[in-house]
């Protein structure tokens, strides 16, 4: 016969040392979803109900969102934030259902992979993008491009 320990004597937990990686990314998950909220209604008021609406969105629009500064940070916060908000959340999900360690970090290299060079190309085509390029052929060019 076995003694079974009373349901409130202390026990004895190991702590691991290091970051707790878990807290973190539960409270990057809260923080960056409140932010989000924020960017995403901000995002879609301008876009779609400020000015002519829908109808509006172009090449000159998007051409003129990302000459100004302000644009440029918000667009580049919201890249971000959403991108690592999700991999978080897939991160999550991948450590609840695979089972087998080699599957798992096949699938977890996979998500740092695509997310890192997601990150890298939407902040390239963000920081990057040029409406008028120089050298380009005249009927190429969009209207409030001044002709070389």
């Amino acid at each position: 016969m076995s003694l079974i320990e009373a349901p409130r004597s202390p026990v004895q937990r190991r702590r691991k040392r290091g970051i707790n990686w878990e807290k973190w990314g539960w409270i990057y998950m809260r923080a960056s979803g409140v932010v989000l909220v924020v960017l995403i209604f901000g995002h879609l008021f301008v876009n779609l109900v400020a000015g002519e609406g829908v109808n509006a969105i172009d090449f000159a629009f998007v051409a003129g969102k990302l000459a100004d500064p302000f644009w440029v940070t918000w667009d580049t916060l919201l890249l971000w934030l959403a991108l690592i908000h999700g991999a978080n959340g897939i991160r999550t999900i991948i450590n609840d259902y695979a089972n087998q360690p080699v599957v798992r970090r096949i699938l977890l290299g996979a998500v740092v992979v695509s997310t890192a060079v997601l990150l890298i190309l939407g902040t390239l085509v963000i920081y990057t993008f040029d409406p008028c390029p120089a050298g380009s052929p005249a009927d190429l060019l969009p209207s409030f491009c001044p002709v070389p």
